[in-house]
């Protein structure tokens, strides 16, 4: 146990919660499904990282290094920086929203305070894997602890929230729901997920031999999906929360984290229900945005074969994100980073064929991984879901332009 909560925790990021904010509040529980399967395509995905992990001794940036042109890599690279980028920015913003609304901190003074969890997430290292792995799991049921405590205080009928995760062809037709469909993909899916999934899995194998890989193999997939099956309640959690709170007459769309936070405590009637929204919101932002960082060491290094000091690296990632958190949090102010937050889930969504293609080209094809390549109907559901979300950025990009 642990690789896969260190990867879940970029599943219940932020801007997770400003999405199904978002959905919850605008169509109650109607994209409840589409949190389902992306959930549900995120632990294929992953256990396609494990996999090749294990099996092939590389991370995915590695192989790709090792199998690509220059030119292919550094595309890939950039695509997965700016998946990271994108994915800080969220959390950055999370954070400084949390800050704000516990603590009174503006929030253009919360984006620069974020900046210190990166001496966090140093300190975390020198201490071992395992320190590392046992602080992001705490994090982890802080998170999943403050939304079952709403969850008990709203009471949502279970019968309504289970015929939301039947699929509606409303979810296609509605081009808004689309677009929050396809936001939903881009923060439950997390690029840069698979590349740090194939890397830290690695340091809990130093010792493998070949009689007992398949059996690791088996275990780190079940850490996995028992750890996104937590990450997928707590998404859930998140979704049935505004859709129960705030999809009612009179109340418009909610998809501002702040304006959530005040009106959770008077719609439920319960005083702490903010505080305690306010903890969880701070606590995932904490947990993904260490965890983002790491993974953008892990990139570099496998795609561009440079070694830099692990405190450079989490500076420069740090530092390519903060700037337009400040300049949206200064100009625009509470309102302006909610839409940012949804923004740069669907820059993610954008950026997850050239992770999920690369991942699928290894994992599908006998001469990379031997026997331990995933056999014909694994390999082409997989293929069917790399098809399915590159046909989803493609409308996207068709709606934006």
């Amino acid at each position: 146990m642990g690789p896969g909560y260190v990867v879940a925790v970029g599943y219940m990021d932020p801007g997770n919660w400003a999405t199904a904010l978002a959905a919850g509040s605008g169509f109650g529980y109607a994209l409840l499904s589409v949190v389902l399967v992306s959930s549900l395509m995120a632990m294929l995905l992953q256990a396609a990282a494990v996999r090749l992990g294990l099996a092939s001794g590389m991370d995915l940036a590695q192989a790709c290094r090792a199998e690509f042109g220059p030119r292919a890599n550094l595309v890939l690279w950039l695509a997965c920086e700016i998946a990271i980028v994108a994915c800080n920015l969220a959390e950055i913003l999370g954070m400084a929203c949390g800050l704000e609304l516990l603590f009174g901190i503006p929030v253009s003074l919360g984006v620069s305070i974020t900046a210190l969890d990166v001496l966090l997430m140093l300190g975390l290292q020198r201490k071992g894997l395992r320190r590392f792995e046992a602080f992001i799991i705490s994090l982890t049921v802080i998170i999943a602890g403050s939304f079952a405590i709403e969850l008990w205080w709203l009471h949502p009928a279970l019968t309504t929230v289970a015929a939301g995760f039947v699929p509606s062809t409303r979810i296609v037709t509605d081009p808004d729901m689309l677009y929050l469909a396809v936001a939903i993909v881009g923060a439950t899916v997390m690029p840069h997920n698979l590349y740090l999934h194939s890397s830290i899995v690695q340091a809990h194998s130093a010792t493998a031999r070949e009689r007992v890989l398949s059996r690791m193999i088996r275990y780190a997939t079940q850490d996995s999906n028992i750890a996104l099956g937590l990450a997928l309640l707590v998404n859930t959690g998140i979704l049935v929360l505004a859709a129960g709170a705030f999809h009612r007459p009179g109340l418009r769309e909610v998809s501002n984290l702040m304006d959530a936070y005040r009106l959770l405590s008077p719609v439920l009637g319960v005083s702490a229900a903010s505080a305690v929204f306010g903890v969880g919101l701070l606590a995932s932002g904490l947990s993904s945005s260490i965890t983002g960082t790491l993974a953008g060491q892990i990139v570099m290094e496998g795609f561009l074969d440079i070694r830099i000091s692990r405190a450079l690296r989490a500076a420069l990632t740090r530092g390519l994100a903060l700037l337009p958190a400040v300049a949206v949090a200064s100009w625009f102010g509470a309102a302006g980073t909610g839409r940012l937050l949804i923004v740069s889930q669907v820059i993610l969504g954008l950026q997850l064929p050239f992770a999920v293609v690369p991942l699928l080209w290894f994992t599908t094809r006998r001469e990379y991984l031997g026997r331990y390549t995933f056999g014909r109907f694994t390999s082409t559901l997989l293929w069917v879901i790399a098809t399915v979300l590159i046909a989803i950025n493609v409308w996207l990009v068709w709606r934006l332009v």
